[in-house]
């Protein structure tokens, strides 16, 4: 068998296609393309067919998903280690910033110094009602609640939601609640983090 042939059946034109040889393969391969037109005529065949495949487009992971299920495990083991449960009022629209105090001047209430695009730490967790404080550094994906109300009440910084062709500029100390069956999406529009105490009551 050529060498031309062993580096055709081999698999390492494949590799090579999709960046995985190592230094001296790729090396290799490199300067049999440059002497052999074989040889680059199948890494372009090689090419087209990998372009070819009906490869299913993955959506980007839901940024707000890991923070939350850190944040009950988190919630969990405090309870564990004694926490009495908080009630914490339901947001509404005469709701202040002071109003929770309690849970936004605790020590452990505050987010690492280096955090990927959202943190939050659960205040309460009852089947009538989740209380966070929940920090963004960008934006909160699309979504839509159909069995509770989603409420937000700014902290700091500020942010836009959008929904139902309308687009709500919240800073800090203003409420908004998300209507039932209603897609939005929230973007963060101040410099830091967006502070939020987040609420989803039930319907």
């Amino acid at each position: 068998m050529s060498n031309d042939k062993l580096h055709i059946d081999s698999g390492l034109l494949e590799l090579f296609v999709l960046g995985l040889t190592d230094e001296n393969e790729t090396a290799l391969i490199t300067n049999a393309i440059s002497i052999n037109p074989e040889i680059a005529n199948e890494i372009k065949s090689i090419t087209n067919s990998l372009l070819a495949i009906d490869i299913p487009v993955i959506p980007d992971p839901n940024p707000t998903v890991k923070p939350l299920i850190l944040a009950t495990i988190d919630f969990t083991e405090r309870l564990k280690n004694g926490e009495t449960p908080s009630n914490p009022p339901i947001l509404n629209s005469n709701s202040k910033i002071a109003d929770y105090s309690e849970w936004l001047n605790r020590p452990d209430f505050e987010p690492p110094q280096a955090f990927d695009d959202a943190f939050a730490k659960i205040i309460s967790s009852t089947p009538q009602c989740l209380s966070l404080v929940v920090w963004l550094k960008t934006y909160a994906p699309q979504e839509v609640h159909d069995n509770e109300y989603e409420r937000f009440l700014i902290v700091e910084g500020s942010c836009e939601i959008s929904f139902d062709n309308e687009v709500h500029v919240l800073n800090s100390g203003d409420y908004l609640q998300i209507p039932l069956h209603t897609e939005h999406v929230l973007k963060v529009t101040s410099e830091v983090p967006c502070k939020v105490v987040l609420q989803r009551v039930a319907a």
